[in-house]
C-alpha cells in the first residue's frame, strides 16, 4: 500500500474515531497518519482538537503550531487562539485570531474571539476594521450590529445608528439590534 492510501484509511479513521468520542483510538490513528502524511496538516489538527477535548491544552498548542508549520491556515490560528484565550493569555489569543482573519476574513469563531478580546485589551479601534471587511464581503446583518455595538463602545453613535437602522430593515425582530438602538437614541 502507498504512503498516500494508508495516510487517506488512517486519516479518516481517526475522523470517525473523533466523531465518536473515542479520543484514544482516534489519537492513535491521527499519529499514523502524521507518520504517512507528514505533509499533510489534518492530522495535527485531528490531535489538537482532542488534546482540547481532553484538556491537555498545552499539548493542543504544541499540534496547532505544527499544523501552522505545515501549512497556515486561518482555523489552525483561530484553534491557537480559543487555546490562548482559554489560558487566559489575551493579547496572544488576539494575535492568533488576526492572523486568522487575515487569512479568511469570515471565519466567525475568529472574528467573535476576537471582537471579544478586544474589548478586555481595550483594542476595539483596531477590531472594527476586521469587523466591517467582515460585513463587506458578507453583507451579513448580525455582523452590522456587532459593529455597530463597537462603534457605539467607540463613541461613534451616528455612524452606529445607521448600521442598526439598516441591520434592523433585515431583522425587525433581533432585540440586541433594537436595545442598542434604544440605548444610543436615549
Amino acid at each position: 500500500m502507498s504512503n498516500l492510501l494508508d495516510y487517506e484509511i488512517n486519516k479518516e479513521l481517526g475522523e470517525c474515531y473523533l466523531f465518536m468520542g473515542e479520543y484514544e483510538k482516534a489519537k492513535e490513528y491521527y499519529q499514523k497518519a502524521a507518520e504517512s502524511g507528514s505533509e499533510f496538516q489534518a492530522p495535527q489538527m485531528g490531535l489538537a482538537t482532542i488534546a482540547v477535548q481532553v484538556g491537555d491544552l498545552d499539548t493542543a498548542m504544541v499540534h496547532y503550531q505544527k499544523a501552522l508549520e505545515i501549512e497556515k491556515t486561518d482555523n489552525a490560528y483561530t484553534g491557537l487562539g480559543l487555546v490562548a484565550m482559554t489560558k487566559e493569555m489575551h493579547a496572544d489569543a488576539y494575535e492568533y485570531f488576526k492572523k486568522a482573519l487575515e487569512l479568511k476574513a469570515t471565519n466567525t469563531v475568529a472574528l467573535g474571539c476576537l471582537v471579544q478580546e478586544s474589548y478586555a485589551l481595550d483594542k476595539v479601534d483596531e477590531a472594527v476594521s476586521y469587523v466591517q471587511k467582515f460585513y463587506e464581503e458578507t453583507n451579513d446583518p448580525q455582523i452590522r450590529i456587532t459593529l455597530a455595538g463597537c462603534l457605539i463602545y467607540l463613541g461613534r453613535k451616528e455612524e452606529a445608528k445607521h448600521h442598526l437602522e439598516e441591520a434592523l430593515k433585515e431583522l425587525p425582530d433581533n432585540e440586541d439590534a433594537k436595545d442598542l438602538y434604544s440605548f444610543i437614541a436615549a
